[in-house]
């Protein structure tokens, strides 16, 4: 796959992951990036802007690395924490690989164990959600699964208590989080599924007082974590 923008590649460049080639487009000017390159002796091809801006499509900055896809996790990673009160975060087929990105940074940011994606009708892990994300997507685990009902259910089993997102449930902050527990967020346009809704054991709603009556799904995702950890530490 491929990265870019400066932030995200100085990253892979400090760590210890594999990177196959550089591409830098003839406007590139960054002399720390390059001694980096250097120094790790990667393979550098230079671009006419024009053409690397049409390889690299959106806010490159002129610089991108080819690199291994980011490892994905099963759920056997969940199933095994060895902690008193995990917190997951599900996502239900979201679309806008800026949302998953931004998801991806607030949820380790808040100490996030790990997210739920579905192997199929979900955004997957590309260059943008990797950039959107800052970085952190290096730092949370992503885990892949076939069903989320299925993946639900197993949750259940093994003590975890579900926490749906929709505007017919209940103000997020009445909502105890001293549980195991995952928290659903729906997809951008659908919300979350009728099937998820039913499985959930809660649902939690962000009141609304302005014209707006909805936000974005990585905005309701940082606002309801926040409760989370702020009620948390408060046990603590």
């Amino acid at each position: 796959m491929y990265i870019y923008g400066k932030n995200v590649v100085k990253e892979k460049l400090y760590s210890d992951t594999k990177i196959h080639k550089a591409y830098i487009s003839d406007k590139f000017s960054d002399k720390e990036i390059e001694k980096l390159l250097k120094e790790k002796n990667i393979k550098v091809k230079v671009l006419n802007s024009k053409v690397f801006d049409n390889k690299f499509k959106g806010l490159n900055q002129n610089i991108a690395l080819e690199v291994d896809e980011i490892k994905t996790y099963d759920l056997d990673y969940v199933l095994n924490l060895n902690k008193k009160y995990p917190l997951i975060v599900i996502l239900d087929h979201l679309e806008d690989p800026h949302n998953f990105g931004a998801i991806i940074r607030t949820s380790e940011a808040l100490g996030v164990d790990a997210i739920i994606i579905p192997n199929e009708r979900e955004v997957g892990i590309n260059a943008t959600v990797v950039k959107t994300s800052a970085g952190a997507v290096e730092n949370i685990k992503i885990i892949r699964v076939a069903s989320l009902n299925a993946t639900i259910s197993k949750l259940k089993d093994n003590g975890y208590w579900i926490v749906g997102t929709d505007m017919q449930g209940e103000d997020y902050t009445k909502i105890d989080y001293k549980m195991k527990m995952a928290l659903i967020i729906g997809n951008e346009g659908k919300g979350m599924s009728k099937t998820l809704q039913n499985s959930s054991d809660y649902i939690a709603k962000i009141p609304m007082v302005g014209k707006i009556n909805s936000l974005n799904a990585s905005v309701s995702c940082g606002i309801i974590l926040s409760e989370i950890i702020r009620q948390r530490s408060s046990y603590e």
